[in-house]
């Protein structure tokens, strides 16, 4: 699979690095990308990561955007001027560095969370909040698409008996 999915919570070690769960490491090795790409979320009190894929959607995002405006400036600075490349041991660790955990209010323990074509980094109390408002907004969310008609679809078969 080419995707991240799922969670994990690591431990930091005395030095301070955090193992990366071996099914990420998988998708990051066949992404190709050395070392791991981090940016603080836009959204969330977590650090966004990846690798090839998540830059590519970064390009993408500020391809679409004109050069020189104003709204490409801002998402440079906040996707590419704030990011940094970490380095993954050959045992899959990285180090978090002092940016990285006090944006994300990291001290001993670390969720990685799967979002497809990237992963997000999370202090573990913050993710379970952030979990429980995520299910909450689906659960409504869901009950909204579901009140709505279903617009009927041209190429769908009529009734027996049915005129147009």
């Amino acid at each position: 699979m080419d995707r991240f999915v799922s969670h994990f919570t690591n431990r930091l070690d005395a030095k301070g690095r955090v193992s990366i769960p071996a099914s990420f490491r998988a998708v990051l090795a066949r992404d190709g990308f050395e070392g791991l790409y981090v940016h603080p979320s836009i959204d969330a009190e977590a650090v966004d990561c990846g690798g090839n894929a998540l830059l590519r959607e970064i390009d993408e995002l500020l391809g679409r955007l004109s050069p020189y405006s104003e709204e490409r400036d801002m998402f440079s600075t906040a996707l590419l001027g704030t990011s940094e490349i970490l380095k993954v041991d050959s045992e899959g660790r990285v180090v978090l560095t002092e940016n990285v955990k006090a944006y994300a209010g990291i001290t001993s323990e670390v969720t990685f969370v799967g979002q497809g074509y990237k992963f997000q980094i999370w202090e573990p109390g913050r993710f379970q909040a952030h979990l429980e408002e995520a299910k909450n907004r689906v659960r409504e969310l869901r009950k909204q698409l579901s009140s709505r008609p279903v617009a009927a679809d041209a190429a769908s078969p009529r009734p027996h008996g049915a005129r147009e």
